[in-house]
């Protein structure tokens, strides 16, 4: 019987770290301090030096940091803060639930991310129409930097703080240089099925700004002061758990090998599928964490319905852009819509990827995909080199 195919293998990183997780979780349940433990600062203190940025303030989720983020900026009611129109409704719910205005941009056609053009044209937009913009906040869609060189330039023009969600792209780089310092923010997220994922909910912060540290700090635990029972201000209560900080310790320190894994795997995908699908374009310099490999494909369906035939499991990241959400209606867009965001919610398909994805499991996959589009698959012709 042919073995099922796991979309995303955790249970594969579980064993190669073997004792590793159990050893690690087992020595907080031996000091016992469940919340903010240790580990945590152990933990930030990692991610920082993963990441080179100054600062590392984890949280309780990848919504929170970024709700947290906007909350260090004063960001509310009257104010607009510009997002993708074409990615997870986080994006749109943190400055939501705030009382901002999230105002959604179209994306860029290869990329995905943010289109800087539109964006610029939409900030023009809502500043003629009187409305009071704050905020962008970019997202590294499908662990791919957004273009952050141009996103600061459009940003210090117009006076805007600049949150890089990286939930999907920790990991990421440009030019060499890491997700964690492109922006006045970065968030990312810690649930599981992310590139460092956790064993629950977890998120951080990193900023390079000192003041601004020390203030999350205070935001994530009820707006505390001098002691936990003084609150000098109007909080959160997003600390992590100890328990997922022990354990993501041990997870990062073997993210650089899956990093390198997840490369492989994209690159032997792309190499094979290129000649009849739209595969991931990678920007000049760009590093992408790999949070999902995304094709792109007219008849979506059709093809999704042929792979699980075989045997082979697909998604869709994500079926209807932000504006078309029943609870998001009414929230602005440029006068020309989100064209492109309206055509790949109706084209894309995600297909298994993590860094544990054999060479016979790969091909089995490229196989299905092939066969869905009655070519036959080419000569892969490189090696893949398994990190165990």
């Amino acid at each position: 019987m042919t073995e099922p195919i796991a979309f995303i293998d955790l249970q594969a990183q579980r064993r190669r770290l073997g004792d590793r997780l159990e050893n690690a979780m087992a020595r907080v349940l031996d000091h016992g301090r469940m919340i903010l433990g240790p580990e945590v600062d152990a933990l930030e203190e990692k991610l920082c030096d993963f990441s080179g940025a100054a600062h590392a303030i984890t949280c309780a989720n990848g919504t929170d940091a970024i709700v947290l983020a906007l909350m260090a900026e004063g960001i509310g009611p009257g104010d607009v803060v510009f997002v993708p129109a074409f990615t997870f409704i986080a994006t749109a719910e943190a400055p939501a639930q705030l009382g901002a205005t999230p105002y959604f941009v179209d994306v860029d056609e290869q990329s995905f991310n943010i289109d800087p053009h539109r964006l610029d044209q939409a900030i023009d937009n809502a500043k003629a129409n009187g409305l009071k913009p704050r905020a962008v906040i970019a997202v590294d869609l499908f662990g791919q930097p957004a273009d952050y060189p141009t996103l600061r330039s459009i940003t210090k023009r117009h006076d805007l703080v600049l949150i890089a969600d990286a939930a999907q792209g920790f990991g990421g780089a440009i030019h060499g240089k890491r997700v964690g310092s492109f922006g006045t923010f970065t968030t990312t997220s810690f649930f599981p099925a992310k590139p460092l994922g956790g064993f629950g909910d977890g998120g951080a912060i990193f900023t390079d700004d000192a003041d601004k540290a020390e203030l999350l700090r205070s935001l994530r635990a009820h707006g505390k002061g001098n002691d936990r029972y003084d609150n000098v201000r109007i909080g959160l209560n997003s600390r992590l758990d100890t328990l997922q900080a022990a354990i993501l310790l041990e997870k990062l320190s073997i993210f650089e090998d899956e990093l390198a894994a997840r490369d492989r795997v994209a690159e032997r995908y792309s190499r094979a599928l290129a000649p009849g699908l739209t595969t991931p374009a990678l920007g000049p310099g760009r590093r992408s964490s790999w949070a999902q490999y995304t094709l792109r494909h007219p008849e979506r369906d059709r093809m999704m319905a042929a792979l699980k035939g075989e045997g082979v499991p697909s998604a869709i990241y994500y079926p209807r852009p932000l504006n078309r959400q029943a609870g998001y209606k009414t929230f602005p867009l440029a006068p020309s819509g989100v064209p492109v965001s309206e055509r790949l919610s109706g084209e894309v398909f995600s297909l298994p990827m993590h860094p544990y994805l054999k060479p016979a499991v790969q091909d089995r996959i490229i196989d299905a995909v092939m066969s869905a589009l009655l070519i036959r698959k080419p000569k892969v012709g490189i090696e893949y080199a398994f990190v165990m």
